[in-house]
């Protein structure tokens, strides 16, 4: 096992490539599986569409997908001097409140939220009158106050049939990343979500499923390659700059997971005997994430659920590690004790060069941003051939970040 010290000081001016704005892609393609697909294997690279994904992955592999739906989390307000006020929201106030539970809130809730033109905002409450579900509403924003990067906002609203999802689906936008620089349009409300989105509470997409259709789901099944699903909400701390020299300056935000038993019985099932693909980089953070709390359980299984959240630099410390199967078999029994069927926590996990995966061999993902902690995670994967996998990716056309191509990484057999 690494040092602690030795992942901090990683450099993130090493993690960089030449994006420029033309290959951004601002629109989705007509057809979701038309997207190319890059494949990385052995060192070696070919080039195909998610059409024929299942071509590239063996027969009787697991497949997890992140089954979290995109809620409409801009909010648009005006002041009485007609100035717009956008409210982005991030995550309830109280820690206590996760992701589903925000969304079933009524009639208030306090959120962490980001405010465009905040200082234009200089009466205690806004409001805004529209129709939900045929009820006349008026919705207040009050309570402004400044926490360290973001807002805190009280939201009430006049009917207790109301939810605060009802208010965002009425109310909102859906929130496209900062480097896509235009408006929303109609065709985001369905292709900023994968069409296995089940989960309401995610602010941004999961974008790796974004390429898969149902006939791609269909030949995966044709071939047994087995599906499998989880939930982590995607908050808008994906989109957070790495502003510091080394990674260990750079702090990562908590998002909200859950997994059933019936998937962690999939994995144990598939480890060691199996290809576990992981679909994009938040279903990766959640399997690495439920090893390290399952090795937390395997060494002291009467530990309560508030001690069962992955901090960031936890798989880099020196402690002792189990198997894989030995941390997966840890949680279930520690469900089983506790009769849940599905296991809910927060994870900050960062994963960057020297992270030794303990459960995928292998992610679908799109192309990330330079000098991005998902970059690292990339890089973990697959070491120094990152560049290579980019530079072909640059060499031909592919198009990047959220509506973009996308990629399949075998992990490098020499990383455990």
């Amino acid at each position: 096992m690494n040092s602690i010290d030795a992942p901090k000081n990683i450099l993130i001016s090493n993690y960089t490539y030449p994006l420029t704005e033309e290959k951004i892609a601002k629109h989705p393609l007509q057809e979701r599986d038309a997207s190319k697909l890059c494949i990385y294997e052995k060192g070696e690279i070919t080039q195909s569409t998610y059409k024929h994904l299942a071509d590239f992955i063996p027969e009787s592999s697991l497949l997890v997908f992140n089954n979290t739906r995109v809620v409409e989390a801009r909010m648009h307000f005006y002041t009485e001097n007609g100035a717009p006020i956008e409210l982005f929201f991030l995550e309830a106030v109280d820690d206590e409140i996760d992701a589903t539970m925000a969304m079933q809130a009524s009639p208030s809730i306090e959120i962490k939220c980001y405010i465009g033109n905040a200082k234009r905002w200089k009466t205690n409450t806004l409001t805004h009158k529209f129709v939900v579900n045929g009820q006349s509403i008026t919705l207040t924003a009050a309570n402004k106050t400044m926490q360290s990067d973001y807002y805190h906002v009280l939201l009430s609203w006049d009917s207790s049939d109301i939810v605060f999802a009802d208010l965002l689906h009425a109310f909102g936008k859906i929130p496209l990343p900062p480097y896509i620089k235009r408006e929303v349009s109609t065709e985001d409300a369905e292709r900023y979500q994968t069409v296995f989105a089940e989960e309401l509470g995610s602010v941004a997409a999961p974008t790796a499923g974004l390429h898969f259709t149902n006939e791609v789901l269909d030949s995966l099944t044709k071939k047994r390659i087995d599906q499998a699903y989880l939930t982590l909400h995607v908050g808008a701390g994906t989109f957070k700059p790495v502003k510091s020299n080394e990674i260990g300056g750079h702090s990562m935000h908590g998002e909200y997971f859950e997994i059933s038993k019936e998937t962690i019985q999939q994995l144990i099932d598939a480890k060691n005997i199996v290809k576990i693909i992981a679909v994009g980089t938040t279903s990766t953070r959640t399997l690495e994430s439920i090893y390290w709390i399952g090795n937390q359980l395997f060494y002291n299984p009467e530990l309560n659920s508030a001690d069962l959240i992955v901090s960031q630099w936890v798989p880099y410390d020196k402690s002792p590690v189990c198997s894989t199967k030995e941390a997966l078999n840890a949680v279930l029994q520690w469900m089983d004790k506790r009769g849940l069927d599905q296991f809910s926590s927060k994870t900050q996990i960062i994963i960057v060069p020297g992270y030794s995966y303990k459960v995928i061999d292998g992610i679908i993902t799109n192309f990330h941003q330079p000098e991005s902690t998902l970059l690292l995670l990339i890089a973990a994967l697959i070491g120094e051939n990152w560049r290579k996998v980019y530079d072909f990716a640059l060499e031909n056309n592919f198009r990047f970040l959220s509506y973009g191509d996308g990629s399949l990484l075998w992990k490098e057999e020499n990383r455990s």
